[in-house]
């Protein structure tokens, strides 16, 4: 668990798309109506090989305050 100024206000909202545009359409529709405040986002991308073919994961963790 997490501990900062913020105690038990913070939460996490995490994505995880095929593809990077889907991941920036689900988190720009996830601001369009926050309201709070942006703690800090967190973005990684995984790659793996299944036979031939090239499999990604898009995915962003958002930290913040209600």
């Amino acid at each position: 668990m997490i501990y900062t100024i913020f105690g038990d206000y913070m939460k996490v909202k995490v994505f995880d798309e095929a593809h990077e545009k889907d991941l920036e359409s689900a988190i720009n529709a996830f601001l369009a109506d926050f309201d709070g405040e942006i703690i800090d986002i967190k973005y990684q991308v995984a790659i793996s090989v299944f036979s031939e073919e090239q499999i990604y994961c898009f995915s962003a963790m958002i930290i913040y305050t209600k």
